[in-house]
């Protein structure tokens, strides 16, 4: 029955559980994080490692830095970053074209990319895997197909992997091989990508100096095996609309084969 008292319950209920609970406790929750966040924006690890990651249309640039007076290192990888286990890594994300947002769902939060702009993000990997990665911005016809590998390595296997990443390119060995690498030199990829230890010095496109070694073709579109190479190389627009690579369908059969199974061996 309805009275007085709980007229007056009922008001009490309302101040103390919708207002001043909240308050108290988003009030204390709000000072704790800022007080944390100072520490979560600090440069990376003592080691001076750095990633500079640029999002571009359709694929990830991705370059290694060692700052602070480190043994400089020459690293370039494309639609893959690799970090070491319980390390922090700084991560320096920007764009030249249009506004990406860089995502690793299971590592942290979503950051836009801007052009004109360098925004930082500091990651502290707890668990070893390889995590999947995308673009959380519309940015054009093929942002659908811009993903990326996260991949967090224990501290020695990362150390040796970004040595082995820093050597040249191997010679090719076999006679499909060395005659894929006439064909990259003939056909003019030289003009957009860089293969170190070639005459191939391009800034435009991915470094495929050990594209053979990553994970997937074409930020994840293409599995990485001559057959994936082969596709790509061939149908570019077919299978990223507006990707500015040029097809090289036009290839005879056997310089395409010759082409792919020399990208599947820089490893």
């Amino acid at each position: 029955r309805r009275g007085a008292s709980a007229g007056l319950a009922v008001r009490w209920l309302i101040l103390g559980g919708g207002v001043i609970t909240p308050t108290v406790v988003l009030g204390a929750l709000l000072i704790y994080g800022l007080q944390l966040m100072p520490k979560f924006r600090e440069p990376g690890s003592a080691d001076g490692l750095r990633v500079e990651v640029s999002g571009e249309q359709w694929w990830w640039r991705v370059s290694y830095q060692r700052t602070g007076g480190a043994a400089p290192i020459d690293v370039d990888l494309a639609n893959e970053i690799r970090l070491p286990l319980g390390r922090r890594t700084e991560l320096r994300l920007s764009s030249p074209d249009v506004i990406h947002s860089f995502w690793i769902p299971a590592l942290g939060g979503k950051v836009d990319m801007t052009p004109g702009r360098i925004t930082t993000l500091v990651l502290e990997p707890t668990r070893a895997g390889t995590y999947r990665g995308v673009c959380a911005e519309f940015c054009g016809a093929s942002h659908a197909f811009m993903e990326f590998e996260a991949v967090v390595m224990e501290p020695p296997a990362f150390e040796a992997w970004l040595q082995q990443q820093s050597l040249p390119a191997i010679e090719p060995v076999s006679a499909a091989t060395r005659r894929g690498l006439q064909v990259f030199e003939s056909s003019g990829c030289g003009a957009c990508h860089r293969v170190r230890g070639t005459d191939a010095n391009g800034p435009v496109g991915p470094d495929l100096t050990h594209v053979g070694s990553r994970l997937g073709v074409a930020a994840g579109t293409l599995p990485n095996n001559a057959a994936g190479f082969r596709r790509w190389i061939a149908r570019t627009h077919a299978l990223k609309p507006d990707a500015l690579m040029p097809a090289f369908g036009m290839l005879p059969g056997e310089d395409l084969d010759a082409l792919a199974l020399y990208m599947e061996s820089l490893q």
